[in-house]
C-alpha cells in the first residue's frame, strides 16, 4: 500500500494532520511521510484518549487546525501577490 501511495504526486496544499492518541489504528511515524508534503505541513497527535472521530472528540482542536491551515493558505496568497 505504501508503495502505491508513493507513486502519487506530492501534496502541495497547506496541511495539518491530526491524529488521536487512542485511535487504535497502527500509523507510521509522522516523519516517515512528511516528505510527501511540499506545502506547509504540521502533524499533531491529540492526547487525552482521543480516538478516530476528532470533530466530535476534540472539536476545538479540530476547528483550530482548520483555521490555522486556512491562515497558511491566506498568507501564501498574500506572499504570491507581492511578487
Amino acid at each position: 500500500m505504501l508503495e502505491r501511495l508513493a507513486a502519487f504526486p506530492a501534496i502541495s496544499v497547506p496541511t495539518i494532520a491530526l491524529e488521536g492518541d487512542a485511535n487504535g489504528a497502527p500509523h507510521p511515524d509522522p516523519a516517515d511521510h512528511a516528505a510527501r508534503f511540499t506545502g506547509k505541513y504540521l502533524h499533531r497527535t491529540l492526547s487525552g484518549g482521543i480516538g478516530h472521530n476528532l470533530p466530535q472528540e476534540a472539536p476545538l482542536d479540530f476547528v483550530h487546525a482548520i483555521e490555522e491551515a486556512d491562515s497558511f493558505a491566506a498568507n501564501a496568497k498574500r506572499t504570491a501577490s507581492r511578487t
